[in-house]
């Protein structure tokens, strides 16, 4: 499309006062930044014919000066902003962004963070320029002609959907950006799996809500775990004000321990063939002095996230072995406490030695003690584990593996790493009197911990009938609602010695001797 010839005037008159090389222009249109040049272009029209105005009249030598000055700012401006881009992905910068937002006033902008950028130019700053650089080439080649896209930050690229570009079709198109852009790069020998996160939000200029805000609170999205994000149809939620929460959340539990607002709770192990309470796991609270009870749902993955695990994972490891030692003195020694263990805690090489001097510490024998860990997180590194677990057993620590059947590697992880417990998860217990396909699998996994001399613990029993059935196929071990709730320690020695609640609770229509005739059968 050629140029109107005022606008072409306009810039043979002011070349005189500044430069502007063909080389940019032609950047300017490679880049798609056509329609903001235009506009910028019109503005030095204007103030050309403004000069053509008064180019006759002596005596508006002045106005001619200024406008001609007002004409060299322009086009400086123009060429700084239009030759502006980022160095290693060869993209416009935010400032193009923002003004094709403004341009089209709607539609929806997509955000591609490359979230390992960081990690592999803190080691090798070099690969990780290239690796983005690829991905940025990568994803140019895959995106329609007429699909604006821009560098905004450090390791993110945003896209833009005008208001033309329904929303299903902004959102089919970043899905498809996501897994295509995950396919390996080969680099010098070396292959990477690039990390890919995707955020979207919907712009639109009557929300009052100014672009460069937008691109920062979409930015923001991702410091919130998955199920926090909002969908991009709700323009009126402050994602920045999300982020600000979970910023604070992040820094009030960095004080969590020293304002000692964490406390523990212990829920009890049943041994039903024994007829008493066995044990009891311990479980993270946290009273925030003015949010209140803040839901372990939402702070135990912040944990995590921030690297804490190990620092709490040890809080909670004292916590509780200071209570059992408490149970003890009031004549519960058999009863034993189970600390979970975070993958961080189970990194440490000397994991073995400091769980042995914490039992030392309180004056604690092994048996008071089991380590649970989470079948993922027990298999993510096997031959590590496995020497852990050989530590753990030396000082006689007994070991449970926690929503087992849950993981991908199933019953095959226990050829590798002995337990002593199985914990079948509450997916599998929750109505499995009515269930046949939860059924089938509790029926295996009673008769595998059988067969190997691993007991086995059902989680989540919350209603008699599942209890009923469980304990009429076998299993012995419980833990859940139609039991008792987590409960304060105190509590918790209260309803150990209530024997004869305990003894209702368990009560079945059929005899221990008739449930070893059916696992016979």
């Amino acid at each position: 499309m050629a140029l109107p010839s005022a606008m072409v005037a306009a810039a043979v008159l002011a070349a005189s006062t500044i430069s502007i090389s063909a080389a940019v222009l032609f950047a300017v249109t490679a880049i798609g930044l056509l329609a903001w040049a235009w506009r910028l272009l019109r503005k030095v029209d204007n103030a050309a014919q403004r000069i053509d105005a008064v180019r006759g009249d002596a005596s508006s030598s002045d106005s001619l000066e200024d406008g001609l000055a007002a004409i060299e700012r322009k086009m400086a401006a123009l060429n700084h902003r239009m030759a502006a881009a980022h160095p290693i992905s060869g993209l416009p910068v935010r400032e193009a962004l923002l003004a094709q937002m403004n341009s089209d006033r709607t539609g929806m902008l997509g955000v591609i963070a490359f979230t390992d950028f960081d990690r592999l130019t803190a080691f090798d700053p070099a690969l990780g320029e290239r690796i983005f650089a690829a991905s940025a080439a990568r994803l140019r080649s895959m995106l329609p002609p007429d699909r604006f896209i821009a560098q905004i930050d450090r390791g993110h690229v945003g896209l833009w959907f005008g208001g033309a570009v329904a929303v299903a079709t902004a959102q089919a198109e970043l899905e498809a950006i996501g897994y295509a852009l995950g396919e390996a790069i080969e680099d010098n020998g070396t292959t990477i799996i690039p990390q890919i996160g995707i955020r979207q939000a919907r712009f639109d200029e009557a929300d009052e809500i100014e672009p460069g805000a937008l691109i920062a609170r979409t930015l923001a999205l991702f410091a919130l775990p998955a199920g926090a994000i909002p969908k991009p149809d709700q323009p009126a939620v402050d994602y920045a004000d999300l982020a600000r929460d979970r910023y604070a959340l992040e820094q009030d539990l960095r004080q969590a321990i020293s304002r000692r607002e964490l406390r523990l709770e212990f829920q009890p192990l049943i041994d039903a063939g024994a007829g008493r309470v066995c044990g009891a796991e311990a479980l993270i609270r946290w009273n925030h002095v003015e949010r209140g009870a803040v839901p372990p749902a939402r702070f135990i993955p912040i944990v995590e996230a921030m690297g804490m695990a190990s620092e709490i994972g040890m809080w909670a490891l004292n916590a509780a072995a200071r209570e059992a030692q408490r149970w003890a003195t009031h004549g519960l020694e058999h009863v034993r406490v189970a600390v979970n263990v975070s993958g961080l805690q189970l990194e440490r090489d000397d994991l073995p030695i400091l769980v042995q001097r914490t039992l030392e510490r309180h004056e604690l024998g092994p048996s008071a003690l089991e380590i649970e860990l989470t079948e993922s997180v027990a298999t993510s590194d096997a031959e590590h584990c496995r020497q852990i677990f050989k530590g753990l057993r030396a000082i006689g620590v007994k070991l449970a593996v926690d929503d087992f059947g849950t993981g991908y590697s199933g019953f095959s992880s226990l050829r590798t790493l002995a337990f002593d417990k199985i914990k079948i998860d509450r997916e599998f217990v929750t109505g499995v009197d009515t269930r046949t396909d939860s059924q089938a699998i509790c029926q295996s996994i009673i008769a595998l911990g059988r067969g190997l001399g691993i007991r086995v613990l059902a989680e989540g029993v919350e209603r008699r009938e599942e209890y009923e059935w469980l304990r009429r196929h076998g299993c012995q071990h419980f833990q859940g609602y139609y039991f008792a709730r987590p409960m304060r320690s105190e509590a918790f020695v209260a309803f150990v010695r209530d024997s004869a609640r305990l003894t209702e609770m368990l009560r079945l229509g059929v005899t221990p001797n008739q449930i070893e005739e059916k696992l016979r059968a």
